[in-house]
């Protein structure tokens, strides 16, 4: 497995610090604190790429209708992990931008799917390229098992973390 060995000497012995608190996870909190960081800066930036206008918060929502397709609102806010009067917002300012629209659910007359444009899913697709091809390149030195391996530990983590 890749490691990068940090001046702390965490990864050392293994069980409780000084302070009684597992030295694991003590790394792990200080890993995720650098990562989350320096994911919240790159979703700026990608936002930004995608529409100089578009707030970062509201990236994540256009990738998710990248991969998943048109979604309703509902279905979009608990994913995100937002109320509806948020949801409705960012919507709101993504049709505006031109990004998404709204589409009537051929399941239920009633109820509409938000969608991104062709506009939306192009420039999306651009920004989702760039950084495939930014991580291929800062991790060409990893073998692809330890990359497999990561995504399937972060995959593992996200599944924890939203129990």
């Amino acid at each position: 497995m890749h490691e990068d060995a940090n001046s702390e000497g965490i990864e050392g012995e293994p069980g409780p610090s000084p302070s009684g608190v597992d030295r694991e996870f003590l790394s792990l909190e200080r890993e995720l604190t650098l990562l989350l960081r320096r994911a919240r800066a790159s979703q700026g930036e990608m936002a930004r790429e995608v529409h100089p206008e578009l707030e970062s918060s509201a990236y994540g929502l256009l990738a998710r209708l990248d991969e998943c397709g048109g979604q309703r609102a509902t279905a979009l806010a608990a994913y995100i992990g937002v109320g509806k009067a948020t949801m409705s917002r960012q919507l709101r300012a993504l049709e505006d931008l031109g990004l998404v629209a709204r589409e009537p659910d051929p399941a239920d007359g009633r109820a509409w799917l938000v969608a991104l444009t062709a506009d939306g899913r192009r420039r999306v697709g651009q920004v989702r390229e760039a950084r495939r091809a930014r991580y291929v390149r800062q991790l060409a030195h990893w073998d692809r098992r330890e990359v497999a391996e990561l995504a399937r530990l972060l995959h593992e983590l996200n599944g924890v973390m939203d129990k």
